[in-house]
């Protein structure tokens, strides 16, 4: 009998279950002895041995249902060498319930934090296989994530929908995009959305440089600007300050509910425009996977189990130059993919006439 656990952890995403249906759909047609045991809540069923024996049924019907059966929970991996609040031992409590159940092999689909630690259960013995998952697009070895599609969607038609109500009333408007360290979100809604401003965490802006496009746009007729920002969107006076610095500056400054209400107050002050800020929030992360996600989770879920069969353990499944390949945990684990300034999409996207806050 094959043994296999399967665990969602950190921020949900719209193709969790899809990604999970390809792995359960992949054993089920290759194995007649497989058993798959789900975790609950992510790597906190696998300390506390929360779980449930899954059935085939359990995966029928998931293709298109966001969120994930399971359940996730964040668990930071800074925490995981930390007792818990009744001092358990975290991780040899994972090794305990993965040895208790006598499985063959773990399956992890997480972000960057979960990579860190589905690596760090590699690295103490624990046969493990994961799978890219943020709508960030930022984990390093993959070209692609799953969930990252379909969040662009929702991003993008949230800046559709604002286009005809800032055109209606000629203001300014903010959608504020999620993306604490990494601007791909931003960028792909912004180029697709028909941003005029985008403003990534990776190119600090320049208020004054956003108010001249601003202005330039009134001046050329055109009534109204919308400015795509990331969350993690910062000034080139905030960047060139030290972490101690900008603390204390925002401590002592006044508070805004986020990076899109501060800009909008200062381009108010600069231009004297009337600003509106729309904040789509977890929005981005909700509802059904797009056909693109359906698909990359179809084939991600299906490359995993391969490797469980061929027991090759220890590595993420990822997506390069269109080919299912897999990366090893250990160069993966702790490396952020960032959108590098002087890309061609950038590039590209100056050229028809989007403004990054830079020049």
């Amino acid at each position: 009998m094959r043994r296999v656990g399967i665990l969602t952890s950190g921020g949900d995403c719209q193709a969790l279950n899809a990604t999970m249906r390809g792995v359960a759909k992949s054993l089920y047609n290759m194995f007649d002895d497989v058993e798959i045991i789900g975790f609950e809540d992510g790597y906190k069923g696998l300390m506390y041995a929360d779980y449930q024996i899954m059935k085939p049924s359990d995966f029928s019907g998931i293709l298109t249902q966001g969120g994930t059966i399971l359940g996730t929970s964040r668990q930071p991996f800074k925490q995981m060498r930390v007792p818990d609040e009744n001092g358990l031992d975290k991780v040899e409590s994972m090794k305990h319930t993965y040895r208790k159940l006598k499985l063959n092999c773990l399956v992890i689909l997480g972000g960057n934090g979960s990579q860190k630690t589905a690596n760090l259960l590699s690295q103490e013995g624990l046969n493990v296989v994961s799978l890219p998952k943020t709508i960030d697009n930022d984990l390093w070895g993959t070209d692609m994530t799953f969930g990252f599609h379909s969040a662009v969607e929702v991003a993008a038609n949230a800046i559709d929908c604002i286009h005809t109500t800032a055109a209606s009333h000629g203001r300014v408007f903010i959608v504020e995009v999620m993306g604490h360290k990494v601007g791909w979100l931003t960028l792909y809604a912004g180029i697709s959305g028909g941003a005029d401003i985008i403003l990534l965490p990776e190119i600090p802006y320049d208020i004054h440089a956003v108010c001249d496009a601003i202005t330039k746009r009134t001046k050329a007729g055109k009534s109204f600007s919308i400015l795509a920002v990331a969350e993690g969107a910062i000034s080139r006076e905030d960047a060139s300050m030290t972490k101690k610095a900008l603390k204390e500056k925002k401590k002592n400054g006044i508070v805004y509910p986020s990076i899109a209400y501060e800009i909008g107050a200062r381009i108010r002050e600069v231009t004297g425009s009337e600003v509106r800020v729309t904040v789509p929030g977890h929005m981005q992360r909700g509802g059904e996977p797009c056909p693109y996600d359906r698909v990359l989770a179809t084939r991600l879920g299906a490359a995993a189990a391969r490797l469980i069969a061929d027991e090759e353990y220890g590595y993420m499944v990822a997506l390069k130059n269109n080919e299912i390949t897999k990366v090893p945990l250990s160069e993966v684990a702790g490396k952020l993919k960032t959108v590098d300034p002087n890309c061609s999409m950038i590039k590209e996207a100056k050229m028809v006439g989007i403004s990054f806050g830079d020049e």
